[in-house]
């Protein structure tokens, strides 16, 4: 039940930026997780806008970290909306508030925070067991913090010439 319901508000989130002109920016992520256990991060996102009050973003990426002395990989997909609503500002949207979720094979975490030009992002969350085995023997619950950040690949080709 619960993946039908996450499934549907991802597919009328879609069904919601459609219906605008989009714009879609490739962004490669590193960044930390802390999720019962530490976790190094590497991965990539797809940010959409069509204005810049209301942005979505998804991204698949890998969680490595030691676990009970023990390395261990996780698989992380992540969606998340960025709002900022502010007018006449020096700087337009310089940080946005964050409201997503995170779901790896082990836990799911639903989080909020905000994002300095959805570049470096500092978000946080409460991580619920999916599987009461754990990785390694550890279960991964309770408090979620995420520091991530998100270079756009254009800065990347940019920086090579």
């Amino acid at each position: 039940m619960k993946s039908f319901i996450y499934s549907a508000l991802l597919f009328f989130s879609f069904c919601a930026v459609a219906k605008s002109q989009v714009t879609m920016h490739k962004l490669v992520t590193a960044g930390y997780t802390y999720q019962n256990s530490s976790f190094g991060e590497v991965g990539g996102k797809l940010f959409f806008l069509s204005n810049d009050d209301v942005v979505f973003r998804t991204g698949l990426s890998a969680l490595m970290g030691s676990v009970n002395h023990k390395f261990a990989i996780m698989p992380k997909i992540q969606a998340d909306f960025l709002f900022n609503f502010e007018r006449n500002v020096d700087l337009y949207h310089s940080y946005y508030f964050v409201a997503g979720a995170e779901a790896t094979n082990k836990y799911i975490a639903p989080k909020v925070g905000f994002s300095l030009f959805g570049i470096v992002d500092l978000m946080g969350g409460y991580g619920f067991s999916l599987d009461k085995s754990g990785i390694n023997g550890k279960a991964l619950k309770g408090f979620n913090i995420n520091f991530t950040i998100n270079i756009p690949i254009v800065a990347i080709n940019d920086l090579t010439k």
